[in-house]
């Protein structure tokens, strides 16, 4: 389905949408508890109800309400086959959890995510004796346990997801485990895991995110928790924010805790001369000068699109580090945004060798802009038609991977939005 997003003036006050890797993180919880847990504020995003549907596959009973779900753990799968859709926190997640089971488990994937590497995960688990067979290096992963805990080594070059699938099942082994990581991306994604293990009462020990010690035979316990907004939707909504807001937009539902990558965004946002205030429940954002800025997205990769977005309206060039970490998203997000920027009349330079990614600003000009199936670039489209010149944008429909209501959501505060 395509969509124009136009020039608009956006004002008023939007809410973020849940964090699909908090919500995520917290049913992989629920499953391994025994008893009773309440997640609250669920994420709506098709990446969520994957994880859902794979936590019930591996034995947890789910009731789903409006404001909450509820759920009751414990491992007694009911298929031999879990299909994580398209989330590649969710298949590198459970893929260590359905490791526990003492059976043979197949996990799918869908879309581009059967195209995205597993092998990390493979070698780790295959080093303390579970048996795992890849297509190619790619899902379906087939694996049989059962994961007996260990010393283990692990690349963290690719994704941090292997390492937060360990450490939520590896606890629940029955020998004590080491895991050394080398080269770990994305450390504020492992805090969150981190966050989330020490709330349900699981102890883990790194040393400077290398050496992480997991004693064995522990119990995630049940539990009753809020999940929080998600910073990395939410980076997009500050983005339009400091670019459309008249006389302001206030963007609500973003807190703290527990740790999220993507909260980075307000220190490149500050970099670039922009004007942020806490407000009781969200953050307040007024136009600034938006001056070029550098900045080192290594560890929070998902604020590539936000901020080459805000970048193409900043009066110098902007630089962002770490373009390495696009290459295996739901596109090859870095060669997607020179290319379908510069559709826009923005340039955009990637430097391999150097790691980063350069854009010039520039007008916008009217084009059609293809997502390639990349929520994220879904929402980069909407930011250049919305603050700059009509956008034409191919395939909206993939932003329900992770926040369904975003058009509905900026039509309310002001956007204009139009069938092609």
């Amino acid at each position: 389905m395509n969509l124009i997003a136009r020039p608009s003036v956006l004002s008023g006050t939007v809410t973020a949408p849940a964090s699909k890797s908090h919500m995520q993180r917290l049913i992989a919880s629920a499953l391994l508890a025994n008893g009773e847990s309440w997640i609250r504020n669920p994420s709506d995003a098709s990446d969520a109800w994957a994880a859902l549907s794979a936590a019930a596959g591996l034995g947890a009973e789910a009731e789903v309400g409006e404001t909450a779900i509820r759920m009751v753990g414990g491992l007694k799968p009911r298929s031999q086959e879990l299909n994580l859709g398209e989330s590649g926190l969710g298949i590198r997640m459970f893929a260590p959890i359905a490791a526990l089971v003492g059976h043979p488990i197949a996990l799918v994937a869908e879309g581009t995510l059967q195209q995205r590497p597993m092998t990390p995960l493979a070698d780790a688990l295959g080093r303390i004796g579970v048996k795992v067979e890849l297509t190619q290096g790619h899902a379906p992963i087939l694996l049989e346990g059962p994961l007996q805990g260990g010393d283990l080594e692990l690349d963290g070059t690719l994704s941090s997801q292997f390492l937060t699938g360990l450490l939520m099942a590896l606890p629940c082994a029955q020998k004590d485990s080491t895991i050394t990581v080398h080269g770990l991306q994305s450390r504020p994604y492992i805090d969150m895991t981190l966050d989330v293990l020490s709330s349900v009462g699981i102890q883990v020990t790194h040393e400077d995110h290398r050496l992480f010690r997991i004693p064995g035979n522990q119990q995630h316990q049940p539990f009753d928790q809020t999940v929080s907004g998600d910073w990395s939707a939410g980076a997009f909504l500050l983005v339009l924010a400091a670019l459309t807001g008249d006389p302001y937009l206030e963007i609500d539902g973003l807190g703290n805790s527990p740790t999220q990558a993507d909260q980075a965004v307000t220190g490149a946002l500050l970099l670039s001369g922009a004007k942020l205030m806490r407000t009781d429940s969200g953050i307040r954002v007024d136009r600034g000068r938006r001056k070029g800025f550098n900045f080192d997205a290594t560890h929070c990769p998902d604020l590539f699109p936000p901020l080459a977005c805000y970048a193409a309206f900043c009066k110098k060039p902007t630089t962002l580090k770490g373009l390495h970490r696009l290459q295996h998203k739901e596109s090859n997000r870095g060669v997607a945004i020179a290319e379908e920027f510069g559709k826009a009349g923005i340039r955009v330079e990637l430097s391999e060798e150097k790691d980063e990614m350069t854009i010039y600003p520039g007008p916008i000009q009217s084009c059609t802009f293809d997502a390639r199936g990349d929520h994220r670039m879904v929402m980069a489209g909407a930011v250049l038609g919305l603050a700059g010149a009509p956008i034409e944008i191919i395939g909206i429909e993939a932003v329900e991977k992770s926040y369904p209501a975003f058009f509905d959501n900026l039509s309310a505060v002001g956007a204009t939005f139009g069938r092609a």
